[in-house]
């Protein structure tokens, strides 16, 4: 059987279960420090995963005072933890509804450049009016303008990694030319939402494009994903998407029996004083077991979503992934050195060069 199934995983916080900071093995006290995410990546590249993605937002993620609340922006996670690694990609959540193309295309490229060709965006939007009042800008927008802006905003930050040519920079002493000038592009974006004239400040990323990652569950959202992203997530089986890479999303807890595995998930739901559901499909069981429902599944992607971290993090990478390398169908080594390598992606043209 050939090597053929990726894996990713989607880190927030201390996991996706409300009641996770309370595990015996949790690190609430260290949620806000560079040490647990250089850790949580660590275990991840053990694992020989593709990526991982971090969450973010404008808002907390709860009023209740039992539940995590707060977090660190995730580029900025992302940019400090991704020098401690050698493979891994990394995938940092924007907010494009409130944010600039302009900015954003830099901090990724940013990324890119402290990774080695290993950097990656995930685009989301934002229909909360709350969210919209940290900015005054604005009243929010209908769903579907929402998302045509998130569009816009992907075509200009690709526009903007284009706008500088590979070779633009010359760096020669002897002559005194850092620059060619003419290697440097406007971009002159014009349309509903933004206007754009660039070029960049920051060089084309070593990638030449960094992947974006859109997750889809609803119609529009299948729309963003086609017009401009490499990945996109989904969080049922038949979604129909044509074009980007489809990475099907769970929600994972894991033990060494199933009985064990729905324990916890149950002490879990009884610690958060409700039962915990989620927009992905959850799965709960052994590492063999999730092996084999992934191997059943009829596609080849998977991002799973750690239940409580480190706990499922760690069954991921070393329960599941010995049990798919022992079928045949996952790597024993990292065959890449960059994340549109590892997803099989090709380095893109620059658009604008002659």
């Amino acid at each position: 059987m050939s090597q053929s199934l990726r894996l990713a995983v989607a880190l927030d916080g201390a996991g996706w279960h409300p009641a996770a900071w309370r595990e015996p093995d949790a690190r609430p006290a260290e949620l806000f420090t560079a040490g647990y995410w250089a850790d949580l990546a660590a275990e991840a590249e053990r694992g020989l995963l593709d990526f991982v993605t971090i969450e973010d937002s404008l808002s907390p993620q709860t009023d209740r005072t039992d539940r995590v609340q707060g977090r660190l922006d995730a580029v900025l996670i992302a940019s400090r933890v991704a020098p401690l690694t050698r493979h891994v990609g990394f995938v940092p959540t924007v907010l494009a509804t409130h944010t600039e193309p302009f900015h954003i295309s830099k901090a990724i490229a940013t990324l890119d450049y402290v990774s080695s060709g290993r950097g990656g965006v995930r685009v989301r939007v934002s229909a909360s009016q709350a969210e919209a009042g940290h900015f005054g800008r604005r009243e929010v927008l209908s769903r579907e303008d929402l998302f045509d802006e998130a569009a816009d905003y992907v075509e200009v930050v690709r526009r903007l990694w284009d706008s500088w040519e590979d070779d633009a920079e010359i760096r020669d002493v002897a002559t005194g030319r850092f620059i060619d000038r003419d290697k440097l592009h406007y971009i002159d974006f014009e349309g509903r939402f933004f206007s754009v004239k660039g070029p960049s400040i920051t060089p084309r990323p070593p990638q030449g494009q960094p992947p974006v990652a859109v997750l889809a569950h609803v119609p529009v959202a299948y729309r963003l994903a086609e017009r401009g992203a490499d990945l996109v997530f989904v969080t049922e089986r038949d979604a129909p998407v044509e074009g980007p890479l489809v990475f099907a999303d769970l929600v994972v807890f894991l033990d060494e029996t199933e009985q064990a595995a729905r324990d916890r998930k149950a002490r879990l739901d009884d610690v958060a004083g409700d039962e915990y559901t989620s927009d992905a499909e959850i799965f709960v069981g052994t590492p063999a077991q999730l092996a084999d429902h992934l191997l059943g599944w009829g596609v080849s992607r998977f991002r799973l979503r750690p239940g409580a971290v480190p706990h499922d993090l760690t069954a991921i990478t070393r329960g599941l992934v010995p049990e798919l390398q022992q079928c045949g169908v996952f790597r024993r080594s990292y065959e890449a050195n960059t994340l549109r390598g590892l997803l099989g992606l090709d380095r893109p043209a620059n658009r604008y060069a002659a």
